[in-house]
């Protein structure tokens, strides 16, 4: 910094962030952002921009720059050009006072639009076209009915902020400027606290009702960046996510698998994306993926199978797998729970002649034969089995760091024994060689990363394995032998290789 005496920062990529959930967009992301847009419309004089959820005023800032060097033939007088891009074409609704006053500050050059040193001249009042009104919840059975806020936590004096965020709490948006916009871009608030222990990943997200209310005001462009936990759905966001699956005027993603590569020092867990959904043009999604300094883009629909898959690589390893015409391992796989004996039963301390050994997660314990009422036929079969649930380090939304593992708890069970609701059964077979064989291949990085691909949450069930080929367990198989068999490039091996740590049967692992 001293050898630049010069050096001028940008104030905006300067402020520290107001919380992990009203993150401050950084302008270089911001331009990265509006780059999605057209570039004839930096040359429309009459394409408006609304930001419904102002922090800084970066949004607006970038676009009135654009609009005034794309403008300048049109509009040749650059105060007349000030004058109407700021009167007639940005639009932003602030999230606080604070954050409004902040807003006017970056796009007028005053905290007041009206004031001594704005840099428009036509606006009578201090808000201009950036404006805050102070909304509260409207509680209904103890939540809020537009974001299901908890009462007991935003239920505040005047002295607080509400967090009832204007353009999510009104049935009625477009009566905010009575206007339609051409576009709506923006970085919404991403969660609340939940008013229990809910903070972090397991806190409410809201960051989905600024989409869904965006779109009802149907511009002609949608952009915004928010987490990208709702690839997986869950906690509230299980319709959000089908419905924008099926949506193809989403046009663009581009998906961080770590947050700090948007926002420093930022950690989101699942990473964040923006998108781009254009009105008038459906079709195909163009998905860029980045990580660790790299980047992949396929284009393709969003909801080409029945799971999203996040990652591009992986599109084309399942690709590669499933023009094969193998069965699928969930074509023989068992559902949850497949001898009736729930994840808290011991069974019995005594072996008897009529009982069969049950194993839980607490250890070995009998049970009578006749009480089993479930998959009676596999009963006298080897078993291979895994914990229902995913490793610490498995976890859909994280990267690789050391590899994945995916499964843990990998055993086969002999004749004769059963398990409880803890672990999931995969398969049965006749013979002993042909269990080891198969639980060697679920043990290989090919299988479990194509099931990685289909994990929403922490449990594994019947469906994740749709992608896992269902082989001959005669033959024990090796990944090189599976990267033949379907194919790979090198560099898909590679990847593979890179993702998921290496296992041994029979190796135990919790994380």
């Amino acid at each position: 910094m001293l050898n630049r005496p010069n050096y001028n920062p940008d104030i905006l990529s300067c402020l520290a962030n107001l919380s992990s959930d009203e993150v401050f967009t950084p302008p270089r992301l911001v331009n990265n952002m509006l780059d999605l847009l057209p570039a004839e419309i930096w040359h429309d004089r009459n394409a408006t921009f609304l930001d419904p959820v102002c922090k800084t005023g970066v949004f607006l800032r970038e676009i009135a720059k654009r609009l005034d060097a794309g403008l300048e033939k049109e509009i040749p007088d650059r105060q007349l050009r000030i004058n109407h891009i700021f009167g007639k074409q940005l639009f932003g609704i602030g999230i606080t006072e604070l954050t409004a006053l902040l807003s006017r500050r970056s796009v007028y050059c005053s905290k007041t639009a009206n004031g001594k040193y704005s840099a428009c001249e036509t606006f009578d009042d201090p808000k201009g076209n950036i404006r805050f009104e102070r909304t509260e919840h409207t509680w209904e059975n103890g939540r809020c009915a537009f974001c299901g806020a908890s009462q007991q936590e935003y239920d505040r004096g005047e002295e607080l902020e509400t967090h009832a965020y204007q353009f999510i709490h009104t049935e009625t948006p477009e009566d905010i400027f009575n206007m339609k916009f051409d576009v709506i871009i923006g970085n919404p608030p991403y969660q609340l606290s939940d008013g229990g222990s809910g903070t972090g990943i397991s806190a409410k997200p809201i960051y989905h009702y600024f989409v869904e209310r965006a779109k009802k005001l149907n511009p002609r462009f949608l952009s915004m960046i928010i987490p990208s936990r709702w690839f997986a759905g869950g906690k509230g966001l299980d319709e959000f996510r089908e419905e924008m699956l099926g949506d193809d005027r989403i046009r663009a993603i581009m998906d961080f698998q770590s947050s700090k590569d948007c926002f420093d020092g930022v950690n989101i867990a699942g990473g964040v994306c923006y998108f781009l959904w254009e009105r008038d043009n459906p079709g195909e999604c163009m998905i860029t993926n980045y990580y660790d300094g790299k980047e992949d883009t396929l284009t393709r629909r969003l909801n080409e199978y029945p799971v999203f898959v996040r990652d591009n690589t992986a599109v084309k390893i399942i690709d590669s797998v499933m023009s094969k015409g193998d069965d699928i391992l969930t074509n023989h796989n068992f559902t949850r729970n497949p001898f009736n004996f729930v994840s808290k039963e011991r069974g019995s301390s005594a072996s008897t002649a009529t009982r069969v050994k049950l194993i839980s997660s607490a250890g070995v314990g009998y049970v009578e034969r006749r009480t089993i009422t479930k998959n009676t036929d596999v009963i006298d079969k080897y078993k291979v089995t895994i914990g229902k649930v995913v490793p610490s380090n498995g976890e859909v939304d994280i990267t690789p760091k050391d590899g994945y593992k995916v499964i843990t708890s990998l055993r086969i069970l002999e004749p004769g024994e059963i398990h409880t609701e803890s672990y999931l059964l995969l398969s049965a077979f006749d013979t002993a060689q042909e269990a080891q064989n198969f639980a060697k291949y679920i043990t290989l990085k090919l299988p479990r990363f194509l099931l990685k691909q289909t994990l929403t949450s922490m449990n594994i069930a019947k469906n994740n394995f749709r992608f896992v080929p269902y082989l001959d367990y005669t033959h024990e198989w090796t990944d090189e032998e599976l990267y033949r068999r379907y194919g790979l490039t090198t560099e898909q091996r590679e990847w593979v290789n890179y993702c998921m740590r290496h296992m041994d049967l029979g190796e135990e692992t919790n994380g």
